[in-house]
């Protein structure tokens, strides 16, 4: 059995405060993007975690579909199965390629054993799995709060606009973003500003992160400055970086890019 798992983009991410047990408070709004990993299970004499594609650092047996197959395994008879995982979801990017990933196994593995489990539960297992990885279950827009795992939905449509994701040849781990945001409570309110006109967000709504990381990596700082040049209406780096995306009303093409970056032409992507 086969499953697309696709990525998101943060539009907007504030970073409010450290908690006490170790993680942060943030604000966020998750969009799916169609960009995808494509995902099999199939049944084995052993379960194996099998990747091609894009390469993905670490060990295979902690890979994250291995984690939440475990999981599974736990408290429901499954058998042995090959995870096999064709990588297209750029990694280090800010993308939640690694928890799209995990979220689309659960969501599979559901299915072709005949769990019987329903979105709630399958939100619960993501939960432990990571903090951005039960958006993935619902895979509709939210506005994401606590550390990214409480969820309301948002009324957003941009299938009317064209985007464009850029990936930088630079890999960037959540840790190392982290070390470089400084968390606070500021008078912006990103649940207001999400309901504005697009044109408007440019003034309103901001990824923490990018101030941190534009200093180290003045080159994804360049990246954004030239979606805006080349008229995007709204631009920004999702998540923790490194890519960056911009909004469209018109087709674009983007020529003043050197052959190191990556760009991916999202038409439709809601």
């Amino acid at each position: 059995m086969v499953t697309f798992a696709n990525a998101k983009i943060n539009i907007g991410l504030q970073v409010l405060n450290r908690r006490e047990d170790g993680y942060h408070n943030l604000e966020t709004v998750f969009y799916p993007i169609s960009l995808y990993d494509v995902l099999e299970v199939v049944e084995a004499e052993e379960t194996r975690f099998i990747p091609s594609g894009i390469a993905i650092p670490g060990d295979v047996a902690d890979n994250l579909c291995m984690t939440a197959y475990r999981m599974l395994q736990l408290e429901y008879d499954l058998p042995p199965v090959h995870i096999y995982l064709h990588k297209m979801i750029p990694i280090g990017a800010g993308l939640g390629g690694g928890s799209a990933d995990a979220a689309f196994l659960l969501k599979l593995a559901n299915e072709k054993f005949g769990l019987g489990l329903n979105e709630l539960q399958l939100i619960e297992y993501a939960r432990r799995l990571g903090a951005d990885c039960a958006f993935f279950i619902r895979n509709a827009p939210v506005f994401a709060s606590g550390t990214g795992d409480v969820f309301e939905g948002v009324d957003l449509d941009l299938s009317s606009y064209r985007m464009v994701l850029v990936k930088p040849a630079i890999h960037i781990s959540t840790a190392e973003a982290y070390r470089m945001v400084s968390p606070g409570i500021e008078s912006r309110q990103l649940a207001t500003a999400i309901k504005t006109p697009v044109r408007q967000w440019r003034d309103s709504i901001v990824n923490d992160f990018e101030v941190g990381i534009f200093y180290r990596y003045p080159e994804i700082e360049a990246v954004k400055a030239y979606l805006y040049e080349k008229g995007a209406v709204f631009a920004a780096m999702s998540g923790s970086g490194s890519s960056v995306y911009g909004l469209f009303e018109e087709e674009v093409l983007l020529d003043g890019l050197d052959s190191a970056h990556e760009v991916f032409y999202l038409d439709s992507f809601n």
